[in-house]
């Protein structure tokens, strides 16, 4: 029997970055077609050698996912018709680049969920500039848990060597400790355990991160490690989790790229993010565990500082979108 290649939508992000840059450079390397089938969400108007600064591909345009057709050297594009380029200037916040933006995101997830597409990875987009459009989103996450109705979902954020997820992630350091709790560590931990799953790895090895230093010092700095994530930990051991910790953040890192464990649940973004971007930040991407569909996405930002002028680095974006079909392909093999 003939398996086809996973579908993978591919969003352009926010079009004033570069993320329609660094999508049409990945799809210029043969090992995306190797293993997937790409089709790019977005809007013909975006996909310029003019607004890019590099030369486009042949251009093969469609008004539905079940038109799409792939060969290598051609770009497969669903064209939302959304975008008005003359209000949407390279390297500037605008209200229309935030709106397509969005629009691009909730169309992809609308094909992932209906499984016309096996998989989506994102592009970046700009907070301020989705804000600016009436969106009062933080980011993708944030989208993707509101418009397929998830009440739990975590970002994973990987690079060769490292991944990471996260117990709060958009909220000020003066608020970590006030929003940590059993529930939330323990739903965290579980998440990441199921992600891992979904990610090829049978057995994971989970470190569960202290939040203060030292651990807090068995209370002399903070008890949140005493009261809160310790009994998280246990419970999730309970649950046939291999789930260790609290581990001081200080020492965790170095042993999971030593190779003890193959995550570490963090308490809070930066915790995370400082350590993966440290390690491999070109090669990071972000994954959404908890969401009914499967997404990654580049891990850096829209770059507005040199939007147009060809210089930015695909890999980010690359590795997404091979993630992602490894992901797919992964699903489809169970399925069978």
């Amino acid at each position: 029997m003939v398996t086809m290649l996973p579908l993978i939508a591919l969003t352009l992000g926010d079009v004033a970055g570069i993320g329609p840059e660094v999508v049409v450079k990945a799809l210029a390397l043969p090992e995306v077609w190797d293993v997937c089938r790409p089709l790019v969400i977005g809007d013909v108007r975006a996909l310029t050698e003019a607004r890019l600064g590099v030369p486009v591909p042949p251009l093969r345009v469609v008004k539905q996912a079940k038109e799409a057709t792939f060969d290598f050297g051609t770009l497969t594009l669903l064209d939302l018709g959304n975008l008005d380029v003359n209000a949407a200037p390279l390297g500037q916040i605008s209200t229309e680049a935030g709106r397509a933006a969005v629009e691009f995101v909730l169309k992809a997830t609308e094909l992932a969920m209906s499984g016309a597409v096996d998989a989506v990875a994102t592009a970046p987009l700009n907070k301020e500039a989705i804000h600016l459009a009436g969106f009062d989103y933080i980011g993708h996450t944030e989208i993707l848990a509101d418009v397929t109705h998830t009440p739990r979902c975590t970002t994973m954020l990987a690079t060769p060597g490292l991944r990471v997820t996260h117990v709060t992630r958009h909220i000020p350091f003066r608020s970590i400790a006030d929003r940590l709790t059993v529930e939330g560590v323990l739903d965290t931990i579980v998440i990441t355990h199921e992600g891992m799953l979904l990610l090829g790895f049978p057995q994971p090895r989970l470190a569960v991160a202290g939040l203060n230093p030292h651990n807090g010092d068995n209370g002399l700095m903070g008890r949140e490690e005493l009261d809160i994530i310790a009994p998280a930990v246990a419970a999730a051991r309970a649950q046939g989790i291999d789930a260790r910790g609290p581990i001081p953040a200080d020492s965790v890192f170095f042993q999971a790229l030593r190779g003890d464990y193959d995550v570490v649940v963090c308490q809070y973004h930066d915790q995370g993010h400082i350590a993966v971007k440290t390690h491999g930040f070109e090669k990071s991407i972000t994954i959404t565990l908890g969401l009914p569909l499967i997404r990654t996405s580049a891990d850096h930002g829209t770059a507005f500082d040199i939007a147009g002028r060809g210089i930015a680095h695909p890999d980010s974006m690359l590795a997404a979108i091979l993630e992602a079909a490894s992901m797919a392909a992964r699903v489809k093999q169970a399925s069978m």
